[in-house]
C-alpha cells in the first residue's frame, strides 16, 4: 500500500460528487487531476466494474478473473447501441468499429495496448467473439477465424511471472467484410517472435504452450514413435523450473488445439509433421556434447563444425563447446521461428479470400493490433529491447493522434485553443531509432561487421548517446548492461547476445544438412534458406531481426493510418496476480488495487493530459458542404451561400451558445453533448405527438364502445322482465299442444307402420313366388337344351369322323362367345333428327358373301424367294440375347428386338403374348403397369417428363380395370402410336405361336396376329419374314392373314384400335356387313374390312344405286345429337366407329350397343355443278333438302316454300312442315297453277339451296393464323364451297370472304411440325395468309381442284399487257386491264397458244394469245373491284388496302393498344442508330423506334441508366425464344428463359430491362407464334419480380389494354402478388416452363407422406413452403401445421426445404447445385429426379393421442426406425410390449405370420437388443403381447405413449465423431430436442452432457465439422463434431435458435 504526502490544510477542498461513487465517462469527472482519475478507476474495479469511457477511449483494468460479461446476452444487449448508450465495455467498442464501418464505409482498426498481462490477447479474442456473433450468418469461416487463435496461442504463447498467457509475438488481424457486413475471411500478421525462448526460459517461466501439450495430449503409442517422455526430462522445458501452470489443463487444450486445425484444413499428415518437428526441438535440447562418437555423423559435423568460405576454398573449423551449444540453440530456433511463419501462412490460405475484381464487391475490415506489452524484467535483453521499441512506436502515434494532430488541427482552424502540455516520448524514439547513428542502426552496423562483437557495440553506444539523458551508459567498463528512458520508465539491458539475437542466422553447414534431409516438411520450412546458400560469399546484406521489425512496422504505420482508429487501454491493477487472495470465496475477495504501478501506467499513458483534452475538445467535425448535405433539411432554403453567417444563427438558435460548437476556416466543431440534447428533445417531442395521437384515437374509441354496452345493457334490463313471463306463458302452451300432437303422431305412425310392413310382406311373398317359377323354368330349359346338344353332338361324332377345321371353328366360336350376331349401324335409337329415316327403314337384302363387292386393292407383286425368308432366319440375325424364335412359358424380361428410344423399352414391358388365359385379356400383364399408367383413350400427359408427380391442368386420377376388349386396345393402341414397337409386337406373337404345343394358346395367338393385321402393317425390313410365316400357317387363317396384311399396306394404318364388329368379323374370317342410309330413306348393306376407307364406301354405293355425279357426297357418321362428316376420301370407316363405341363406353353404355348410324349425304357443290346431269343425283340433294326444311337443317323463305310445295306434289294444299309468314303467297303462285316436270322442279330446288346456303353445303376444316392480315380471331374456321372460301368464327359469323378471282396463289408444307402443316394462301390484295392445320392437304386439294376446274371452264381473262396496234383485224387489239370474254371456235386451237375473245370495252373479237391473258376462275362475270385490283401493280394494291385499313380503323371506337412509347422518351437510350451519319439522316432514313419489335438484337441496353454495358444485352435469347431469330444450335426452352432471367434476378437493375425488351417484342407483332411465345415470357416475368416504382403504371396500362389476350389477366394478377410476396430468388424452374408453353396455369405436384401414401396438391409460382405446409395440414385435417415442413429426396441426398422459401426456388437450387456438384456445362441442362415429402421436423407440443391423424401419418413412421435403429435407451419389459405393437401394426390380424418372427425380428426389436434373447424367445413373447384386442391405429397410439415417456422422444439422432474432449468417447451420439443438444454415449446410451439452447453462446459449421462453444465465450467449452450430415445439425440448430438462417440445407440421406 502506497502513501501519499500530506497536503497543507488550506489546500484541501470537499470531494466533487462525481468522485463519490464514481462515473463511466472519466470526461465527466469534476476532480480532474491524478487522485481523482486513480481513485475513480479504483472504485469501479473493486465493484468488479473493469471498463471506463474517456470519451472513445476505452480504458480496462485486468481483474485477473472470470466475470460474467462475456456471455451471448451480453452481445445482443451491445449489438446497435451507440457508445455511451449502456456501461462501458469492450463490446461497445467492437460495436461501434462495427457500426462505424457499415455508417460510415471507412475501414477501423482498434488498437489494443498496455503492459504485459494487462489483458491485451483475451480481449482481442472477445472483440473477434463479437464481431463473429454482429455478423450472424454462424458461417464456417468466422469459426475458422476464431479457431485460429488456439493455435496461434499455443505455438506463440507461453507463462511469464506476470501472465499465465503472455504473448510472445506481435500480430495484426485485418478481418474483412463485404456490403451486407457478413465476415468474409480474414487476414494475420505477426511480428518479432521471441524465439529465444525455445533454448531458455526466465525463472518460474515456462516454454512454448504447445510443447506441455503435447507432452500430455498425446497417447501412448504416438509419445513412443517420437520418443517423448515427460517435461522433466528435457532441457528446454525446464530451465524456469516450472512445468506446469496453474488454471491451465494441458490435456484439454492439446485436444482444442487439434480440434482447431482440423477447422482450419490442417491433413493428418500436416500435424503428424509439425509434432515430429516439435519433438525434434525437444531432443535437440537433450544433446550433449562430448569427446566420443557419435553415430548420427552428419548432425555432429553440422553441430560441432563451421565451414567457413576463402578464396581458395571452404575451410572446416571446430567449435568450442559454448560455440557448440548455441549452434544447437541456433537451430532449434530456426525450426521453430520457420515453422512458426509456415502456420501463420497456413491459417491465412484457410481465412483469406482475395478481394474481387467487380468494382461492385467492395469490401470493408476492421483491424485489430494486439502487440506485445511493455516490458521490464530483472535481466532484459535483446528480445526486450524489441517489444518496448514496439511500445514506443505505438505510444507516439497515440500521442500524435491524440494530442499532436488535435491541437495542431484546432490551431489551422483558428479555433479559440488553450494549449494543453502532455508528455512525448519522440526523443526517446530518435535515441532509439530515427536519428541518426541511433541505437538500431548502431546494432545493424556492428551486426555486419566481421569482428563486431556485444562490447564494440556497446563501447558506440556510449560513444554516441552518453551525452543524452535517454541512454544511460554502463557503471563501469566491465559492466554490460546499458539503459533507456523509455515513456513508460527506465529499463536496463544487457549487451551480452545482442548481436548473435539480431543476425538470427543459421550455420550454413546446418542448412545443408537440412537440404539432405529426408524430412520434406522440414525442408518446406527451410526452403528459402536453402535457395540463398549459394550466395552466402557474396556482399549481400543478411536480413536481420532489427531490419525486418522496422520493415514491419513501417507498414503497419502506414496501416493504420489509413483507417480510423479506437484506442483501448490494459492497465495492470498489481504488479503479480498470485497476490490476489484466490482462496477466498467470490464476495469476501479482498481485489489489490496497487496504486502507484496504477498511477505509474496513468502518466506515462498520458490520461491525464488524454482526459483535458477529450473534455476540452470538438469530436464531431463536418466540412461546410458535408454539414449543408446532411442537416439541409433544417435550411429554411434550398441554398445558402454564406455558410459561416448562417450556421452562427443556426447554431444560436437551435444549439445555444458557442461553448458547445466552434466555425473554423473550412470546418465545424461540434460537441457530443450538443447534438445529444437536441436529439433527445427532438425524440421527445416526437413520440409525445405519437402518443397524444394514439391517446386520443383510443379515447374516442373507447367513449364509443362505452354508449353502445351502456344502451345494449339499458335495453336488455328493460326487457328482462317482460320476456320472462312471456316466456313462461308461451312455454306452458307449447308444452301442451306438444303433448297433443305428439300421441296423435305416434298413433298414426304405428297405424302406417303396420299397413306397410303388411303390403311389403306380401309383395315379397308373390315376389319369391314368380322368381321361384321362372328360375324353375329356365333351370329345366337349360338343362333340356343341354341335352339336345350332348345327343345332336353325339349323333354327329357317330356320323362322321371328327374335323380338324370344324374343331377350331368352335372353339373360335367358345372365344368369341361373348360377341352378338349383328349388322352394323342398327343398335339402339336413332340419332337425334333422324328418326324418320328409322322408320321408313327397308329390311336388308341377302348379301352373298362369295361375291363381295368391295374395292379390293392392287395385286401386289407375288414373292416366288419367300422361303428364304423364314421366322427362325429373322431371329437368329435380329433378336437380342439368348431370344429364340420358338414358344416358351416363361414371361420375357427383355424385348425381343433392339429399341433406341426408352420409352418403347419401358412400353413392352408392360405386355408380352402369353396365349394360356381364358381370353385375349391374357395378352397384357396388368401388374406391370405403373400407378400413373391411366387406361384411356388418350393417356394424360404430365407437365414435367422428369418428374411422375407433377402433372398440368388435372386433379387426382383413379386406376380402373381393363375389359379384354380395352386390354386388346391398349396393344393395339400403342402400336399405332408407336411405329417402333410394331415388329416386337409381331415378333413375340410369332415367337408364341412357333411350337406351341397348347391348341388353345395357338388359335388365340393367331386371331391376335389377324386382328394386328388388319390394323397396322410390320416394317419393311419384317415384311417377307412376316409374309413367309402367315403363308405356313393353319388353313383357315393363311389366306384370310395374306388378304388382310396387303389391305392395309394398300390402304395405310389404322388411326383408332378395332372395333367390336371388327372381332365379329374375325370370328368369322369375312366381311362386316353394316347399314348405310341414303336421305331418300332406303337403307344399303355395305361389306367392309378392317382397311375400308370412305372412298371406296362413297363409290360402292355410287355403283350400286347409278350414281353418276359422285363429287361431294360423302358418308357422315351420327351418334346421339352429333353428327360429322368422313369425306369421300381415304378416312378409314371403322375408325370413326371405333370412337363412337369409346364414348358410348365412356359414358357407361356397351361398346356392343352403340347407337350410331352411317347416312350417304351430299356436302359439298362443285362450282359448275348441273342437275340435270344425273337425275338421281339431283333427286338424292332434294329429298336431303326436304329432311332439312323439315326437321329445321334449312331455313325457308318465299321462294323456297312455293318450289318445296310444287315439287312435292301439292295442290292447293300446304305441307305441315311449311309454316312461316311467306304462307299468304302460295296461292297467289304460278308454280301451283302449273304442272312443270318433277325432275326440274327438284333441280330448281337443288340449285336454289345451293345459292341460298352455301354455307351449309361445305367442307369446314379448323386453322390457325400463323401470320396474315388482322383478323378478330386467330383460331377459326375455313369453309370452302363453290362460291369462294369463307373464314368463320365458333359462332359462324363471317370473318373474310375470298372469292376464286381473288386467291392468286396456294401452297402447302409438307414437312411435319410441331404445330401442323401449313397452307400459304395469297390474295389479290397482295395479303399472305399462313395458316395452320391437320388437314392443311385437303384444303389445297379441294381448292386447286375448283381452282383448276373453274379456268378450264372459265368464259372470262383479264389483259396482261397492251397489245399494241394491231392492224390485221384478226388479231384484238386490247390494253392492259381489259376485261377479255373468250369465244368457241374451232378454228383456234388451244394447243397453238391461240384463242378468240371479244374485248367487252370495245366489243371487238380477235385472236388473244394465252401468254397474253390471264383466265380467271370464275363461271359469272367477275365485279368491278376485282377487275380495278387487277389492273393495279402489287404495289398500288398494297397502299389501297391499308388506307382502307386504317380507315376502318379510325371509324371503330376501338382503344389503340398502349405501348412504351411516351416512356421511351425519358428513359430510353437515344434512338438513333450509332452507324447512321448525317448524310443516311438527310436522305429520309426514319430513326429506329426501340419500342416496337424488331427481329435483329439490339446492341445496347434499352434503358439510359444502362448503357455501356455490353453484357446486358437479353433480347437476343427473347428472340430466339420467341422463335424470331434463327439458331445454329437447339436451345431447350429452360436455357433461354435462363439467360433472359438470370442477370436480373442476381442485379435488381436489370429487372425493368428485361420488362422493356418483352413489352417492345409484343408491340406491333404480327406473328401469331411469335407473340404467343412472347406472352409466355412476360406471363413468367410477371411472376418472378415486379418492375419499379417508373416502370409499373406504365406495364400496367400495357397489359390492360390487352384484355383480349389470354395471359394478359393473369400476368397483371401476377404482378400484384409479386408486389405483396416479394420478388422470387432464382429463375423459373423447368415446371413452369413447360406448364407455360402447353397454355396451362395450373400446376398439381404430389406430396408424399411418411406412411406411405400420397396426395396431389395445387401449387403457384407464389406459392412459400410455409403456405403449402398449410395447405397440407388442412387437407390432412391436422390440428396445427406448426413443426411440419418439406423434404426433397434425390437419389442420394435429403434436402430440407426453409419454410420461407418460394416453392419453386427450392426445387430450382437443386439443379443448379447438381451441376456445380457435378461440374456441368452451362449449356447442359441436367433433370434430377427428386420427391417431395411432408414430415415433421420440430418436436414440441406433441403428445400422443392430441392429433390422432398426426401420430398414424407421421409421428408412429417417423419414430419407429429410430427405435429400432437403438437410438433410445429401452427395457427389455418395453421392448417385447413394442415388439407385440409393431407386430399388430405391420400383420393386423393376421396370425400367419407368427412362425416367420425369428425372420423378421429386425423390424420388430431393436439392433442392439436383439442379442438379449433367442429368436424362439421373441417369438413366444411376441405372440404373447400381440394386442389382439387392438385395432392398428390404436397399436400406433400405444406404442407412441410408452416411448413418450422416455427423454429422447422426438428427438434428432446423429452419430458423429469428437475430438474436442478426452474425457468422452471419440463416437458419441448427439441428440437435438426442443430440450436443447444431448450427448449420449452411444454404447451404453448413458448421457453424457446436456446443454440447452440459451447456453450454446455460438455454433457455426463447415465441410463435414460442426462446432459449439458453450456458457461463455472466454472458458466457455468447445464441441467439434465430424458428421456427414453436418447441414442436417446446421438447420436444426438454425430452426430451434430462430437465429434466421435463411440457406437451403443439403443432407446425405439415411
Amino acid at each position: 500500500m502506497s502513501c501519499f504526502p500530506l497536503a497543507p490544510l488550506d489546500s484541501i477542498r470537499p470531494m466533487h460528487p462525481t468522485s463519490v461513487g464514481g462515473v463511466d465517462d472519466m470526461i465527466r469527472l469534476g476532480d480532474l487531476n491524478e487522485a481523482g482519475i486513480l481513485r475513480n478507476l479504483m472504485i469501479r474495479y473493486k465493484e468488479s466494474i473493469i471498463y471506463t469511457y474517456t470519451g472513445s477511449i476505452l480504458v480496462a483494468v485486468n481483474p485477473y478473473q472470470l466475470l460474467p460479461l462475456y456471455t451471448a446476452e451480453q452481445v445482443r444487449l451491445y449489438t446497435n447501441k451507440r457508445l455511451g448508450e449502456l456501461p462501458p465495455h469492450v463490446f461497445a467498442i467492437a460495436d461501434s468499429c462495427y457500426f462505424n464501418m457499415r455508417r460510415h464505409r471507412r475501414d477501423q482498426c482498434c488498437i489494443i495496448s498496455g503492459e504485459s498481462g494487462a489483458g491485451k490477447t483475451e480481449s482481442t479474442k472477445l472483440i473477434l467473439q463479437f464481431l463473429a456473433a454482429a455478423s450472424g450468418q454462424h458461417s464456417w469461416i468466422e469459426q475458422q477465424i476464431l479457431e485460429a487463435n488456439p493455435i496461434l496461442e499455443a505455438f506463440g504463447n507461453a507463462k511469464t511471472i506476470r501472465n499465465d498467457n503472455s504473448s510472445r509475438f506481435g500480430k495484426y488481424i485485418d478481418i474483412y467484410f463485404n456490403k451486407n457486413g457478413t465476415i468474409e475471411g480474414a487476414r494475420i500478421e505477426q511480428y518479432l517472435l521471441e524465439k529465444s525462448r525455445v533454448c531458455r526460459q526466465a525463472s518460474e517461466e515456462r516454454n512454448y504452450h504447445i510443447f506441455y501439450c503435447m507432452l500430455m495430449g498425446m497417447n501412448a503409442e504416438e509419445k513412443k514413435i517420437l520418443s517423448l517422455r515427460t517435461a522433466a526430462e528435457y532441457n528446454f522445458l525446464t530451465m524456469g523450473n516450472c512445468t506446469s501452470c496453474e488454471g491451465r489443463d494441458d490435456t484439454k487444450e492439446y485436444a482444442h488445439i487439434r480440434s482447431a486445425m482440423k477447422i482450419l484444413m490442417f491433413s493428418d499428415n500436416e500435424k503428424w509433421e509439425i509434432m515430429k518437428l516439435l519433438a525434434a526441438v525437444l531432443h535437440l535440447g537433450n544433446l550433449d556434447f562430448e569427446g566420443t562418437e557419435t553415430k548420427m555423423r552428419e548432425l555432429e559435423d553440422g553441430l560441432i563444425h563451421r565451414s567457413i568460405a576463402t578464396r581458395e576454398g571452404t575451410v572446416s573449423t571446430p567449435l568450442s563447446l559454448k560455440q557448440a551449444m548455441d549452434s544447437r540453440d541456433a537451430f532449434a530456433k530456426g525450426i521453430y521461428g520457420r515453422m512458426f511463419v509456415w502456420i501463420v501462412d497456413k491459417i491465412n490460405n484457410a481465412i483469406y479470400k482475395p478481394p474481387s475484381n467487380n468494382p461492385r464487391n467492395i469490401r470493408r475490415s476492421i483491424g485489430l493490433l494486439d502487440i506485445f506489452g511493455f516490458e521490464n524484467f530483472k535481466t532484459n535483453s535483446f528480445e526486450q529491447l524489441c517489444i518496448n521499441f514496439a511500445n514506443e512506436q505505438l505510444q507516439q502515434f497515440f500521442v500524435k493522434h491524440v494530442f499532436k494532430l488535435e491541437q495542431e488541427e484546432y490551431a489551422r482552424e483558428n479555433i479559440g485553443w488553450q494549449h494543453i502540455d502532455f508528455s512525448d516520448n519522440q526523443r526517446a524514439l530518435d535515441v532509439l531509432a530515427c536519428k541518426s547513428l541511433n541505437i538500431i542502426a548502431l546494432i545493424e552496423e556492428e551486426s555486419h561487421f566481421p569482428k563486431g562483437t556485444d562490447g564494440t557495440l556497446l563501447n558506440k553506444m556510449n560513444q554516441v548517446h552518453s551525452k543524452t539523458n535517454i541512454y544511460l551508459p554502463p557503471k563501469s567498463s566491465h559492466d554490460t548492461q546499458f539503459g533507456i528512458r523509455h515513456f513508460a520508465g527506465v529499463v536496463y539491458y544487457d549487451a551480452k547476445g545482442f548481436l548473435q539475437k539480431n543476425q538470427d542466422t543459421i550455420n550454413s553447414d546446418i542448412i545443408k544438412l537440412v537440404e539432405r534431409s529426408s524430412n520434406k516438411f522440414l525442408k518446406k520450412i527451410f526452403q528459402g534458406d536453402m535457395e540463398t546458400i549459394p550466395n552466402i560469399t557474396s556482399n549481400a546484406r543478411v536480413i536481420t531481426a532489427n531490419g525486418s521489425l522496422k520493415v514491419g512496422f513501417f507498414f503497419l504505420h502506414r496501416l493504420l493510418i489509413a483507417n480510423v482508429q479506437i484506442f483501448v487501454r490494459f492497465y495492470l491493477p498489481t504488479e503479480f496476480k498470485e497476490s490476489f487472495c484466490l482462496h477466498l470465496s467470490p464476495l469476501k475477495l479482498y481485489i489489490i488495487f496497487d496504486r502507484d504501478l496504477c498511477l505509474r501506467q496513468l502518466r506515462y499513458s498520458g490520461m491525464m493530459e488524454t482526459i483535458r483534452i477529450r473534455k476540452a475538445g470538438y469530436p464531431i467535425r463536418y466540412t461546410f458542404e458535408e454539414f449543408l448535405d446532411r442537416y439541409r433539411v433544417l435550411l429554411p432554403s434550398r441554398v445558402c451561400f454564406y455558410f459561416k453567417k448562417f450556421f452562427i444563427s443556426l447554431y444560436s438558435y437551435f444549439i445555444g451558445q458557442e461553448g458547445d460548437w466552434k466555425i473554423g476556416k473550412t470546418k465545424i466543431f461540434l460537441r457530443d453533448k450538443a447534438l445529444n440534447e437536441k436529439a433527445v428533445l427532438i425524440q421527445r417531442v416526437l413520440r409525445g405527438y405519437k402518443h397524444r395521437k394514439t391517446f386520443v384515437k383510443q379515447r374516442k374509441a373507447a367513449v364509443v364502445l362505452q354508449s353502445v354496452w351502456r344502451a345494449y345493457k339499458c335495453r336488455k334490463l328493460y326487457r328482462l322482465g317482460f320476456a320472462r313471463l312471456q316466456a313462461q306463458c308461451r312455454s306452458r302452451q307449447l308444452f301442451h299442444r306438444y303433448q297433443k300432437t305428439r300421441a296423435m303422431v305416434v298413433l298414426l305412425q304405428a297405424r302406417c307402420r303396420g299397413y306397410l310392413l303388411r303390403q311389403e310382406k306380401c309383395k315379397k311373398l308373390e315376389a319369391v313366388h314368380i322368381l321361384q317359377a321362372y328360375t324353375r323354368g329356365m333351370l329345366a330349359r337349360r338343362a333340356a337344351a343341354i341335352l339336345r346338344k350332348e345327343e345332336a353332338a353325339m349323333r354327329n361324332r357317330i356320323a362322321s369322323s371328327p374335323s380338324e377345321s370344324m374343331s377350331d371353328q368352335e372353339m373360335v366360336d367358345n372365344i368369341f362367345g361373348f360377341l352378338p350376331s349383328m349388322v352394323g349401324g342398327q343398335e339402339g335409337q336413332a340419332p337425334l333428327g333422324f328418326e324418320d329415316l328409322e322408320g321408313s327403314k327397308s329390311v336388308l337384302e341377302e348379301v352373298d358373301l362369295d361375291e363381295i363387292p368391295i374395292i379390293l386393292a392392287q395385286e401386289e407383286e407375288e414373292y416366288d424367294d419367300l422361303e428364304e425368308y423364314s421366322f427362325t432366319k429373322f431371329a437368329i440375325m435380329y433378336f437380342q440375347g439368348s431370344a429364340t424364335d420358338t414358344y416358351i412359358r416363361k414371361r420375357l424380361r427383355h424385348p425381343l428386338l433392339y429399341h433406341e428410344d426408352e420409352g418403347d423399352i419401358v412400353w413392352l414391358k408392360r405386355w408380352e403374348p402369353a396365349f394360356d388365359g381364358n381370353s385375349i385379356s391374357a395378352t397384357l400383364l396388368l401388374c406391370h403397369l405403373p400407378s400413373n399408367a391411366y387406361i384411356q383413350l388418350q393417356e394424360p400427359k404430365p407437365r414435367s417428363r422428369d418428374n411422375e408427380d407433377v402433372f398440368t391442368g388435372e386433379g387426382p386420377m383413379l386406376d380402373k380395370l381393363m375389359t379384354p376388349l380395352e386390354k386388346l386396345h391398349f396393344i393395339v393402341g400403342n402400336a399405332i402410336r408407336r411405329p417402333n414397337i410394331r415388329d416386337e409386337i409381331y415378333c413375340q406373337i410369332c415367337k408364341q405361336l412357333s411350337d406351341n404345343g397348347s391348341r388353345t394358346s395357338y388359335i388365340k395367338g393367331w386371331i391376335l396376329l389377324s386382328i394386328c393385321l388388319g390394323i397396322f402393317p410390320p416394317s419393311e425390313r419384317f415384311k417377307k419374314y412376316l409374309l413367309n410365316f402367315i403363308r405356313n400357317g393353319p388353313i383357315g387363317y393363311s389366306a384370310y392373314c395374306v388378304d388382310r396384311l396387303r389391305r392395309t399396306f394398300s390402304n395405310g394404318v389404322r388411326g383408332e384400335p378395332p372395333s367390336w364388329l371388327e372381332l365379329q368379323a374375325t370370328k368369322t374370317k369375312k366381311p362386316i356387313v353394316v347399314s348405310v342410309t341414303l336421305m331418300d330413306g332406303h337403307n344399303l348393306s355395305v361389306l367392309l374390312d378392317s382397311a375400308s376407307t370412305a372412298e371406296e364406301i362413297c363409290c360402292y354405293i355410287a355403283q350400286k344405286i347409278g350414281l353418276k355425279d359422285i363429287f361431294g357426297f360423302s358418308i357422315y357418321i351420327a351418334l346421339y345429337d352429333k353428327v360429322w362428316s368422313l369425306g369421300g376420301g381415304k378416312e378409314h370407316l371403322l375408325d370413326s366407329i371405333s370412337q363412337c363405341e369409346q364414348v358410348v363406353k365412356g359414358q357407361g353404355g356397351k361398346e356392343q350397343h352403340a347407337p350410331w348410324r352411317l347416312y350417304f349425304r351430299k356436302e359439298v357443290f362443285s362450282p359448275w355443278h348441273n342437275c340435270s346431269e344425273d337425275p338421281i343425283s339431283t333427286d338424292l340433294i332434294y329429298k336431303q333438302i326436304i329432311r332439312g326444311l323439315k326437321f329445321g337443317e334449312y331455313y325457308c323463305d318465299k321462294v323456297g316454300c312455293k318450289l318445296t310445295c310444287r315439287s312435292d306434289g301439292h295442290e292447293g294444299s300446304i305441307p305441315s312442315y311449311i309454316m312461316g309468314p311467306y304462307c299468304c303467297f302460295l296461292s297467289k303462285t304460278s308454280y301451283l297453277q302449273r304442272r312443270p316436270n318433277q325432275n326440274i322442279v327438284k333441280g330448281e330446288v337443288v340449285d336454289f339451296a345451293r345459292f341460298k346456303w352455301p354455307l351449309l353445303f361445305s367442307r369446314f376444316f379448323e386453322v390457325t393464323k400463323f401470320s396474315g392480315p388482322s383478323l378478330a380471331r386467330n383460331q377459326f374456321i375455313v369453309a370452302v364451297n363453290w362460291s369462294g372460301i369463307s373464314f368463320l368464327d365458333e359462332k359462324e359469323k363471317k370473318l373474310l370472304d375470298l372469292s376464286y378471282p381473288e386467291v392468286v396463289a396456294i401452297n402447302t408444307s409438307r414437312a411435319d411440325k410441331t404445330f401442323g402443316q401449313t397452307i400459304s394462301m395469297s390474295t389479290l390484295r397482295g395479303e399472305e395468309f399462313v395458316l395452320t392445320s391437320a388437314n392443311a392437304a385437303d384444303i389445297s386439294e379441294l381448292v386447286v381442284m375448283f381452282l383448276e376446274g373453274l379456268k378450264k371452264r372459265s368464259e372470262y381473262a383479264v389483259a396482261l399487257q397492251e397489245s399494241g396496234k394491231q392492224v390485221d383485224s384478226t388479231f384484238l387489239n386490247y390494253k392492259k386491264g381489259d376485261l377479255i370474254v373468250l369465244l368457241k371456235d374451232e378454228n383456234f386451237a388451244s394447243d397453238r397458244g391461240w384463242i378468240k375473245g371479244q374485248n367487252e370495252r370495245t366489243g371487238q373479237s380477235g385472236a388473244v394469245s394465252y401468254d397474253a391473258i390471264f383466265i380467271l376462275p370464275t363461271l359469272t362475270r367477275p365485279s368491278n373491284e376485282v377487275l380495278t385490283l387487277l389492273s393495279l401493280t402489287p404495289e398500288q394494291r398494297k397502299n389501297i388496302v391499308q388506307n382502307t385499313q386504317k380507315d376502318v380503323v379510325t371509324s371503330e371506337p376501338r382503344v389503340a393498344p398502349y405501348s412504351l412509347k411516351e416512356f421511351s422518351y425519358e428513359h430510353f437510350r437515344s434512338n438513333t442508330k450509332d452507324n447512321l451519319n448525317k448524310a443516311l439522316l438527310n436522305k429520309g432514313i426514319t430513326k429506329e423506334k426501340l419500342w416496337v419489335s424488331s427481329r435483329e438484337p439490339i446492341k445496347q441496353p434499352l434503358l439510359k441508366k444502362l448503357v455501356g454495358d455490353l453484357s446486358l444485352n437479353m433480347l437476343a435469347p427473347i428472340l430466339k425464344y420467341m422463335g424470331d431469330y434463327p439458331t445454329r444450335q437447339v436451345r431447350s426452352p429452360l436455357e433461354l428463359t435462363d439467360q433472359i432471367f438470370e442477370p436480373a434476378m442476381q442485379t435488381e437493375a436489370l429487372r425493368d430491362e428485361v420488362y422493356c425488351q418483352i413489352m417492345k417484342q409484343l408491340t406491333s407483332n404480327h406473328n401469331r407464334y411469335s407473340l404467343e411465345s412472347g406472352w409466355q415470357l412476360m406471363w413468367l416475368c410477371c411472376g418472378l419480380f415486379p418492375p419499379s416504382s417508373v416502370l409499373l403504371k406504365p406495364t400496367q396500362r400495357f397489359l390492360e389494354s390487352r384484355r383480349r389476350e389470354p395471359l394478359a389477366n393473369d400476368c397483371l394478377q401476377r404482378i400484384q402478388m409479386v408486389l405483396r410476396m416479394g420478388p422470387r430468388k432464382f429463375p423459373p424452374h423447368k415446371v413452369e416452363v413447360d406448364g407455360i408453353q402447353q397454355t396451362s396455369t395450373q400446376i398439381f405436384h404430389k406430396v408424399h407422406f411418411p406412411n406411405d401414401t400420397e396426395e396431389i396438391f395445387e401449387v403457384a409460382s407464389s406459392t412459400r413452403i410455409r403456405d403449402l405446409c398449410q395447405t397440407i395440414a388442412m387437407k390432412l385435417k391436422l390440428t396445427s401445421a406448426e413443426g411440419f415442413s418439406l423434404f426433397l429426396k434425390t437419389p442420394d441426398k435429403v434436402l430440407s426445404l426453409n419454410e420461407g422459401d418460394f416453392f419453386f426456388d427450392s426445387l430450382r437450387q437443386i439443379t443448379d447445385w447438381t451441376k456445380k456438384l457435378k461440374k456441368v456445362k452451362e449449356a447442359v441442362h441436367m433433370n434430377v429426379p427428386y420427391t417431395v415429402y411432408f414430415m415433421r421436423k420440430l418436436w414440441f407440443n406433441v403428445a400422443p393421442g392430441r392429433d390422432i391423424q398426426a401420430d398414424t401419418i407421421f409421428h408412429y413412421p417417423q419414430e419407429l426406425p429410430k427405435y429400432l435403429r437403438g437410438y433410445h435407451r429401452c427395457t427389455k419389459e418395453d421392448a417385447i410390449s413394442l415388439a407385440g405393437l409393431i407386430l399388430k401394426v405391420k400383420f393386423n390380424n393376421d396370425k400367419s405370420i407368427f412362425p416367420m418372427i425369428p425372420k423378421i425380428l429386425k423390424d420388430l426389436v431393436p439392433s442392439d437388443m436383439i442379442k438379449l434373447m433367442s429368436p424362439e424367445e421373441w417369438k413366444k413373447v411376441s405372440h404373447i403381447k400381440y394386442h389382439s384386442g387392438k385395432s392398428a391405429d390404436e397399436a400406433k397410439l400405444a406404442f407412441l405413449k410408452i416411448i413418450f415417456r422416455w427423454p429422447t422422444f422426438g428427438c434428432a439422432f446423429f452419430e458423429v465423431k469428437q475430438t474436442s474432449e478426452p474425457n468422452y468417447p471419440d463416437i458419441i451420439m448427439i441428440a437435438i430436442s426442443k430440450q436443447g443438444v444431448t450427448l449420449i454415449h452411444p454404447k451404453t446410451k448413458d448421457i453424457l452432457a446436456t446443454y440447452l439452447f440459451n447456453k450454446i453462446e455460438n455454433w457455426s459449421s463447415g465441410g463435414t465439422y460442426f462446432h459449439m462453444t458453450i456458457d461463455s465465450f472466454v472458458k466457455g467449452n468447445r464441441i467439434l463434431c465430424e458428421t456427414s450430415l453436418v447441414r442436417h445439425l446446421q438447420v436444426l440448430f438454425c430452426t430451434w435458435t430462430h437465429s434466421g438462417c435463411h440457406q437451403m440445407t443439403w443432407l446425405w440421406f439415411i
